[in-house]
């Protein structure tokens, strides 16, 4: 922007800050009215400690983050005392940080002086013990407990859960122990009972697991039997009244489960003992809309289900998908209302003390004002205290969850269940969302005759109570509800049309694995398990999907479903060309008139009045508005056109039914928006909302906000400034940064696109259009090209191309960095039609005046006049340690030496709101010198035997941000390693001194011994320092009192000046420049290669390559030299796909920048001819494709001397159809030769296929997603010399490539690695509950739909597996499944992989049919994105060859097996374990097919590899050997009887063979075994051993308890963590479980 804005300044005001005609705006809504109150403020699952003046509850946070306490500690905090133990100040819990191993079980309290205290055994032996552990460990345990007395009592408790899908996700229990089924007994078998069953409060669900619970001063335990699927676990109180009470804050649940918090009041004397209770209640998950229709709101433009106020436990939320919330403009109005009774209210009202200051914090200070704690507690309500000397007061929230009974018109009345905590309005969205009442959207609802508010909470309703009859009454109509009316029936309408997604509009996009599950995943219904029919399941694979094929079809990309076309409702639903109503007609109630084609053909003229919908009498030709005959008046559109046409009756009943049973994340909007790069030819239907919304530039239909457009710079840096001491406010915070941001990416494409079009003036139109600049919806745009010489020393438009991309990298460094006070812009980068746009948001009044006026800091000119400023210099410091910069002076033209923290580029702008930007940060990280030849310096030996430094086409060539930060860790242990060999050297040279100096009396000098050894102390203090500081000095530390590495990005910028250029600090930042170079080729890239050879990196695309490069801090320019060093690896074999995807992408990168320019000499009119040649030329064998020029469809008599359009290019705008295939080719070598160094030497695309092994499908996907090109979908002929591959027909749509910034959820992140760490140390219990505390805050933060989410539900959907739950893992893996799809793509590596972990888990639920199909789903795709010759296709071929022979299909588990060894041979050696495994595999095939010859063979072959890898003595090694002689002795027998046979006659009475059908158990073991997973079980003696143990220590301490007076203790020792299954999960490496 600073480099454009010159020129921009100069320009009149008034034309750059005027209303364009009708305002340009983005159609989403703005959030700054109050984006606080829009996002959550504290995720469910969270507690915060209450104060009290006494003392406060110590919660023990997360390391790291002190505000952070896990939900799990909810339960063992919040249970209240008794009546013998009234203080609750001594109630601790212990939260463990990450790296704990402890839980939060402990609760204790004082009786008599002693401390009793039960605690988890979970807590006490972390680790489930193998079975040499047991005894031990079960003496550990019991020795722990034995000295805590209490007894523990068995409540059970039945109820009926109203939602049985809502209860299926992730567990998170402390304690999972099995119980039958029995009265209220103790352990002893002591019979309790309850005084009435009424007494217990009717929670409405039902869970399966164990929960302390107390009695008076006793702790019970109780449980619910549930129906399965069913998780939900509360705690109850007994008062001193006998009413048992429940405690809301100990529900154990999902993090986005939605919980109807159910408590009863408790009588004053059960307040006085037990104290009051808040409810935390958390939002409703995704999954809780299903079979409902409800949908949660967009990730992007609304706030997420688990991210509503928890306070409105229900959350009814309005799905913005269908435009209801955002079209009726109430969320401003929520927001208002909203704001003093809900913000902090599902918040324990007391905060925690403020944190020391000592204690590090990640994000801001975590302190808290105790003032602000004081407001919370105004804001609630029903908040009652108890403040009775040390009692702890607790806010009491009544939020028992009722259910009332809806009355709508023409429907049976219905119950729905709500929430005191919501507001009217959020029953209106879930009414406008429902199937049979969907159709309505001008309603109100009454309460016995009284209109109830839409913005009321319903506890402030007089009268409303459980059982309450709600009626649903209809309203008058108004033009902007007519208009909402009609939209929502036209989104209706559209919902199952995938048109948008395959157009790439309102971030919809493409999701198919409903076609392979058919609905029989999960929650979406119980399948009819055909697992153990076997003969109903069809194993044959396509013929393009078996090993060795050569059939890339793409049809299959994007399987049709077999209704092709969706059911079609109405052929027409438009606006009438009659509208708006004249004056006459608006007197009689005239709104607006519809036009309406039928499936009947039918033409009809439709009327919306004050009153509701009726069919008039105009024609196209001819207006009259009076009523038709017979008059039929109907409130809604949708009952109007039932009664006209039957079909549409018909078709939108089924309409709807299908709408509902969709998974919700096939239905909701990604936060960014996803393009296919091919697409079904769709009909282009006529579509009245779609056409209002392509030509106007209002926000939607919100016509009561002004007109004009959105203020997005202020928008970003609002968001920016909100307060972040603690988690609630990091949470909203960064859910505002993110909607924001993704509103603002949106726009910015939109403008872009509009700029390339020609569909926006130039605010400086006489300018040459390369040079002009745009402003549209508050928005800048710029082109990237040099503008007025400014990159003339850089490499002209070469580095005016490349600028904004380092620009966008450097905001997203700041950004990260996060530093309060200074501001960035909001930063785009659209690459579109062959032209980059850098889109900007505007700082306030930097188009009023003159650059050198606004810049206060840095240069304008490359470093020729350089200013500084103070605050600039005192802000900017604060990011120069996170980002590895050092302050330096430069001289300006004057001579005088000025201070920067930063490059001379960036600059700093102070705007009109006083807020200090910064801006132009291309150079925010130092200069590549192997790219940047420098006259008179020389590069290291290691960069000069590569060739560097090599002149590249600019010299922006900066260091990414994580070769730095490698860079700097690579030092760090440079530096210990130096700094311990000296002072372990100095060390040994004092013990010799201090062996000499030993006199011969010995003891009898021991004072003077002492006085010499602290002489001696003091003596090595100084070497000590000196040492360290000289390996400060050794490593190239700035500081000589710290590790503090820094980089001075201006010590080689062409322009720059230095003082004194030869001083010896300037040399040392030169020097470490030339190291970090030398270190990016002699240890970066070599270990990214050595890396791809342990395939712990395993791309699979272009885009998969890059962003392992990119990881390491390898630029891509590195590409050529990554793929040389490769062909000349020693592992070259083991390379070959890593060497065949670097010569694509260098391919496929080199067309891109030829594609670039051939674009932008081409008009609109000749786009789809102009890039169907290119790509005939590119990939088709025809060897002389012609252009045909479009020709004009439509002749005009006129001269043709009207005015030339503009043209972004050249003038001639037919020199692209002189390509040809050679001509092109040879552009391409020298582009690669050129840019990236490497020689392709092709002259075709033949060549380079049969040269390099490349597939043709994939070179067309990459030059498709990398220049945003669209095809059709349809099997092209690549190989025909006849005639071209491609028609101008088959160029569909070319679309934009954005670049923008990623805002990330950093307590979400932190959550989700110490939960991978947790798991990786073999802590899955506690990794598990992490991860979930992670997906919960990544909820609240990105909404339902993010790339990190997927990754959280993959990690659970794992844990879930191996600790036993699998249909609990088949739930996580379809959401991640799904999630992958939507928003990263349908073809996407990652969406390969979830396919593949998918199948697994079907597999283990006895889904064999849906495995293979999702195994050969991930199949197909793999060998579309590569091909066939992948390290990943041997693990899918495994897969699916054990699954086939599971399921007897030997001859194709063969086929499969028999190539996954062949894949594995090649990329892992031939005597590598997984090649073992292999031969094994195919063995047990062979052997099922009696074919012992073959089956001895391949076990001969493994058993060979283990004996040479493992030596004799290993387990695998016999197991080898036992196997071997089984297979001998089988075919022995087979030989026998075929003598037998032979000899006798068929007529021989022969014994039976025992031919071995592999167990579904057998399979399931192996196939955990390739995938990673090796469960190691314990033996049933190891059990039974325990179980005696158990009984006879309970025993023994049962006796010596009955000795002592007043107490017995029952000691109960839980099964192992997972499930009823004994047994130790260790998750490894695939290599290892091999083994």
């Amino acid at each position: 922007m600073g480099n454009t804005v010159s020129a921009c300044c100069r320009l009149f005001t008034g034309l750059i800050l005027r209303r364009q005609p009708g305002g340009l705006s983005d159609d989403r809504l703005p959030l700054l009215s109050d984006s606080r109150r829009e996002c959550c403020v504290a995720p469910p699952g969270f507690t915060f400690p209450v104060k009290t003046e006494s003392g406060a509850s110590e919660e023990r946070p997360v390391q790291g983050y002190p505000d952070i306490v896990l939900s799990s500690a909810i339960t063992s905090n919040s249970e209240p005392k008794s009546e013998r133990s009234p203080r609750l100040d001594s109630v601790a819990s212990k939260t463990g940080a990450p790296d704990s191993i402890e839980r939060d079980w402990a609760l204790s309290d004082q009786k008599d002086g002693c401390l009793n205290s039960v605690m988890c055994p979970a807590a006490l032996k972390r680790a489930s013990p193998t079975s040499d552990d047991l005894p031990s460990a079960l003496e550990e345990i019991t020795k722990q407990v034995k000295d805590h007395g209490c007894q523990p009592v068995v409540w059970h408790v039945c109820g009926q859960s109203e939602d049985p899908d809502c209860c299926t996700d992730n567990r998170l229990c402390c304690e999972e122990t099995p119980m039958e089924i029995a009265d209220i007994t103790d352990v002893g078998g002591k019979n309790i009972g309850l005084e009435s069953s009424s007494e217990l409060v009717s929670h409405g669900q039902e869970c399966d697991f164990v929960q302390l619970a107390r009695k008076g001063g006793e702790r019970f335990k109780f449980r619910t039997e549930a129906p399965e699927n069913h998780s939900n676990t509360e705690s109850v109180t007994k008062g001193h009244c006998g009413h048992l009470i429940r405690d809301p804050c100990t529900l154990h649940q999902r993090p986005t489960e939605l919980l109807m918090a159910a408590t009863v009041d408790p009588c004053p004397e059960c307040a006085q003992a037990v104290g009051k209770q808040v409810c935390l209640a958390p939002a409703r998950s995704v999954d809780s809309w299903k079979g409902q229709g409800k949908l949660p709101n967009r990730g992007a433009s609304g706030t997420p289900p688990a991210s509503q106020p928890p306070s409105s436990s229900a959350n009814l939320v309005t799905p913005e998908d269908n435009g209801v919330l955002s079209g009726l403009g109430l969320r401003d109005s929520l927001r208002k209302k909203r704001k003093k009774k809900r913000l902090l209210r599902s918040l324990t009202v007391g905060c925690e003390e403020a944190h020391s200051s000592d204690m590090p914090l990640v994000n801001g200070d975590a302190g808290h004002d105790h003032s602000e704690t004081e407001n919370h507690k105004e804001r609630v309500d029903d908040e009652t205290r108890v403040d009775d000397g040390n009692e702890q007061e607790v806010i009491v929230i009544q939020d028992t969850g009722f259910t009332v009974k809806m009355h709508a018109p023409g429907i049976e009345p219905f119950d729905l269940q709500v929430s005191p905590q919501e507001m009217v309005q959020e029953i209106h969205q879930v009414l406008m969302d429902r199937e049979d009442t969907c159709h309505r959207t001008c309603f109100s609802l009454q309460l016995d005759g009284n209109v109830l508010d839409n913005f009321s909470e319903l506890k402030s309703i007089e009268g409303l109570q459980e059982g309450s009859n709600l009626k649903v009454v209809e309203e008058p109509y108004t033009v902007r509800e007519a208009r909402i009316h009609v939209r929502h029936i036209r989104d209706l309408l559209k919902s199952l049309d995938p048109s948008d997604s395959y157009n790439g509009v309102d971030c919809n996009s493409l999701s198919f694995l409903s076609m392979f599950t058919e609905g029989d995943l999960g929650e979406t219904g119980k399948r009819k398990r055909k697992g153990s029919e076997l003969e109903q399941i069809d194993c044959t694979p396509p013929e393009h999907i078996l090993p060795g094929s050569k059939e890339r079809p793409l049809l299959f990309l994007q399987p049709q479903t077999k209704e092709a076309k969706p059911l079609q409702c109405l052929k027409v639903l438009t606006m009438s060309g009659w509208n708006p109503p004249p004056g006459n007609r608006k007197m009689h109630g005239d709104l607006m008139y519809l036009y309406v084609v039928t499936m009947e053909d039918r033409h009809v003229s439709i009327t919306a009045s004050t009153r509701g919908f009726y069919v008039n009498h105009s024609t196209a030709y001819i207006f009259n508005p009076k009523p038709a005959n017979p008059s039929f008046l109907s409130h809604s559109l949708v009952e109007l056109l039932s009664q006209t046409s039957p079909i549409f009756k018909k078709n939108f009943a089924a309409l709807q039914k299908k709408r509902v049973q969709r998974h919700p994340f096939e239905r909701i909007a990604t936060p960014f928006q996803v393009y296919s790069w091919t697409a079904p030819m769709m009909e282009h239907a006529m579509d009245c909302v779609r056409a209002e919304d392509a030509y106007t530039s209002r926000l939607g239909y919100e016509e009561h906000i002004p007109g004009q457009t959105r203020d997005w710079n202020e928008e970003l840096q609002t968001t920016r400034e909100l307060p972040r001491k603690n988690l609630p406010e990091r949470l909203l915070r960064e859910r505002a940064i993110f909607k924001v941001h993704s509103d603002f990416a949106a726009a910015a494409t939109r403008g872009a696109m509009a700029v390339i079009d020609g569909n926006v003036m130039a605010i400086n139109p006489g300018e040459e259009t390369k040079m002009q600049m745009f402003i549209w919806n508050n928005i800048f745009f710029s082109l990237g090209f040099d503008v007025r010489d400014h990159y003339k020393d850089f490499g002209g438009d070469n580095a005016a191309y490349v600028a904004p991309t380092n620009d966008l990298n450097g905001v997203r460094a700041y950004n990260a960095v996060d530093v309060e006070g200074l501001y960035t812009l909001g930063t785009v980068v659209v690459d579109y039609r062959g032209y980059r746009v850098t889109a900007q948001s505007i700082i306030p009044g930097i188009l009023e005046r003159e650059q050198e006026q606004s810049v206060i800091y840095g240069s304008i000119d490359f470093g020729k006049t350089v200013v500084s400023h103070t605050k600039y210099l005192e802000l900017l410091e604060k990011t120069a340690r996170p980002l590895k910069i050092q302050k330096h002076n430069v001289l300006s033209d004057k001579n005088d030496e000025v201070e920067l923290c930063s490059s001379v580029e960036c600059k700093g702008i102070i705007g009109n709101d006083s807020r200090h930007y910064i801006l132009d940060l291309l150079r925010t990280f130092p200069p590549d010198l192997n790219f940047l030849p420098v006259e008179g310096e020389e590069l290291p030996e290691e960069c000069s035997k590569m060739g560097f430094p090599k002149e590249h086409r600019h010299r922006l060539s900066c260091l990414r941000q994580e070769l730095i930060e490698a860079f700097v860790e690579h030092r760090y242990l440079v530096f210990m390693k130096l700094a311990a060999l000296q002072l372990m050297q100095q060390k040994a040279n004092r013990q010799e001194k201090d062996c000499a100096a030993v006199t011969e009396n010995g003891s009898s000098c021991l004072t003077g011994a002492v006085e010499n050894n602290k002489t001696v102390l003091e003596d090595v203090d100084p070497k000590s320092k000196e040492v360290i500081l000289n390996a400060y000095k050794a490593v190239g530390s700035i500081s000589n009192t710290s590790f503090d590495i820094r980089f001075n990005p201006d010590i080689f910028s062409p322009g720059v000046r230095f003082h004194d250029p030869d001083c010896e600090e300037l040399q040392k930042q030169k020097q470490l420049l030339k190291d970090a170079a030398a270190f990016l080729v002699s240890c970066q890239i070599p270990s990214l290669i050595k890396d791809c050879v342990d395939h712990t990196v395993l791309p699979m695309d272009g885009a998969t390559l890059a962003e392992a490069i990119h990881q390491r801090g390898i630029n891509i320019r590195y590409l050529a030299k990554v793929v040389q060093l490769v062909s000349k690896s020693l592992a070259r074999q083991q390379l070959d796909h890593i060497h065949k995807l670097g010569v694509t992408e260098l391919i496929t990168r080199s067309v891109k920048h030829i594609f670039k320019i051939y674009l932008q000499g081409v008009e609109l009119s000749g786009l789809s001819v102009a890039i169907s040649h290119f790509l005939n030329c590119f990939l088709s064998s025809f060897p002389n494709p012609v252009a045909h020029l479009p020709t004009d469809e439509l002749v005009s008599k006129k001269k043709r001397n009207k005015r030339k359009p503009r043209h972004l290019g050249n003038a001639d705008n037919t020199a692209w159809a002189s390509m040809t295939p050679q001509e092109l080719w040879r552009s391409i070598g020298n582009e690669a030769k050129s840019y990236f160094s490497f020689s392709i030497d092709c002259e075709s695309v033949d060549q380079a296929v049969e040269k390099y092994g490349l597939q043709k499908i994939s070179l067309l996907r990459e030059i498709c997603v990398k220049s945003g090109i669209q095809i059709l979908l349809k099997e092209y002929n690549f190989d025909s010399r006849h005639r071209p591959t491609f028609t101008e027909e088959d160029i569909l749509n070319i679309f934009p490539v954005v670049k923008h910034v990623n805002p990330k959820a950093s307590d979400a992140f932190h959550f989700f690695q110490s939960g991978q760490a947790k798991v990786q140390q073999g802590f899955l219990k506690e990794g598990c509950e992490l991860i979930n505390e992670a997906l919960n805050l990544f909820n609240n933060v990105y909404g339902a739909m993010h790339v990190e989410i997927c990754a959280c539900l993959r990690l659970l959907a794992r844990l879930n597996y191996i600790m036993g739950d699998y249909n609990e893992a088949l739930s996580n893996q379809q959401k991640a499944v799904l999630m992958s799809e939507r928003a990263l793509g349908v073809d996407h590596p990652n969406t390969i992989q979830e396919y593949m972990h998918l199948a697994l888990y079907c597999f283990a639920n006895g889904q064999l049919s849906t495995a293979l199909k999702l195994l050969y789903r991930s199949r197909y795709l793999l060998l579309l994105v590569y091909g066939e010759d992948h390290p990943e296709m041997a693990l899918l071929d495994s897969n699916i060859g054990l699954v086939l022979h599971g399921v007897m299909e030997y001859d194709l588990a063969l086929r499969f097996l028999e190539s996954a060894l062949a894949i594995n041979g090649k990329y892992h050696g031939v005597k590598s374990l997984k090649v073992a495994l292999s031969h094994h595999l195919v063995a047990r095939v062979y052997e099922s097919k009696a074919e012992f010859r073959s089956a001895l063979q391949h076990e001969k072959d493994g058993y060979t590899i283990y004996k040479n890898q493992l030596g004799d003595n290993h387990e695998k090694t016999k197991e080898s050997s036992e196997y071997l002689k089984y297979l001998t002795q089988q075919a022995v027998a087979l030989q026998r009887t075929m003598n037998e046979i032979y000899r006798n006659g068929s007529s021989t009475s022969i014994l039976p063979l025992k031919f071995t059908a592999s167990p579904m158990a057998g399979v399931l073991e192996q196939l955990n075994v390739i995938n990673g997973i090796l469960f190691i079980p314990l033996s049933q003696k190891d059990l039974e051993n325990l179980k005696a143990e158990v009984q006879r220590r309970q025993q023994l301490q049962e006796a010596v308890k009955s000795v002592e007076q007043g107490e017995t203790t029952e000691e109960k020792v839980t099964a192992p963590h997972h499930r009823e299954k004994s047994q130790t999960t260790v998750e490894s490496s695939t290599e290892q479980a091999s083994a």
